[in-house]
């Protein structure tokens, strides 16, 4: 049987849920460029609550998506990094980005018209 993401049961549908959840992809392309700990990500993401942080991190984690290393240190340290799984989504995430930004004045200016109506 074939995957249907359409099917609120299929497991694609749970991947790209992950994925596509805009905290998701915030923590995907601040690891982009290299290991974080936990606060470097808290203090590049904004917006984003310690608890939506921490679940993102987990689901991520749980997915496949990011590793998670604890260094045994006073305090201790937990550095997050992506997988290659989880490098394999940056040309895809970092796509999404870039259309945002080059999309935005476009979609302002829609949302604009939306709201005068």
């Amino acid at each position: 049987m074939n995957p249907d993401p359409f099917s609120r049961n299929c497991g694609s549908r749970k991947v790209i849920d992950r994925i596509g959840d805009r905290w998701s992809v915030l923590v995907v392309l601040t690891l982009a460029d290299g290991e974080k700990r936990y606060g470097e990500l808290a203090e590049r993401i904004d917006g984003i609550s310690q608890k939506m942080l921490t679940q993102t991190l987990r689901g991520l984690e749980r997915d496949g998506i990011v590793t998670r290393t604890v260094h045994a240190s006073v305090p201790p340290r937990v550095d997050y990094a992506l997988t290659d799984l989880g490098r394999s989504l940056l040309d895809l995430v970092a796509g999404l980005e870039e259309w945002a930004t080059r999309h935005l004045a476009e979609v302002e200016a829609a949302q604009a018209r939306y709201d005068a109506r």
